[in-house]
């Protein structure tokens, strides 16, 4: 698994408020305009999504639910609830998520993605994705998408490599 390189956890977490539930080339025109508009070309810091207008956040193509989710995120991130990349590192998985989860637009799924993909940490089994859990019904071949209790209890044999394992799972699907 090759992971993604950001300078700060506020980064790779906008980019990933930024990206859900649109494909990924409208997400990336976005995430330009986004750039372009309130971090002059570069990724802007949490003071520069503070002090943006709605105005100018909306017409780079945010709707107001990420609008929001950026404002909190950026807060939290200037108040310390959002920690360093290198305190994120020293932290325990569970801590991570639940530090994470407090943020609007942040859930679980994000916070395991950001786990599995921004900090590398080998043994996370987001459950509740439908890529793994479809895999996992077409590696066991199982008639029906298993619930996220089965694929939990099955990743337990995975441990401490449960990632890895994910990652199999989703490849399995291509």
């Amino acid at each position: 698994m090759k992971l993604d390189r950001v300078a700060t956890p506020f980064e790779a977490l906008s980019e990933s408020i930024i990206y859900q539930q649109i494909s990924g080339r409208a997400a990336e025109t976005i995430a330009g305009r986004f750039r372009d508009r309130v971090g002059d070309g570069r990724f802007p810091p949490p003071e520069r999504v503070v002090a943006a207008t709605d105005v100018v956040l909306r017409e780079a193509g945010l709707s107001r639910g990420k609008v929001a989710a950026l404002r909190d995120l950026a807060a939290k991130s200037l108040d310390g609830t959002l920690p360093s990349m290198a305190r994120l590192r020293a932290m325990e998985d569970e801590a991570i998520v639940e530090r994470l989860t407090v943020v609007r637009g942040i859930g679980r799924w994000t916070a395991e993605m950001f786990l599995m993909f921004r900090l590398g940490r080998p043994d996370v089994l987001p459950v509740h994705d439908y890529g793994v859990r479809k895999g996992f019904q077409l590696a066991f071949g199982r008639r029906e998408i298993p619930k996220p209790e089965s694929v939990a209890r099955r990743g337990e044999r995975w441990r401490p490599y449960r990632t890895v394992a994910s990652w199999y799972l989703w490849r399995g699907l291509e």
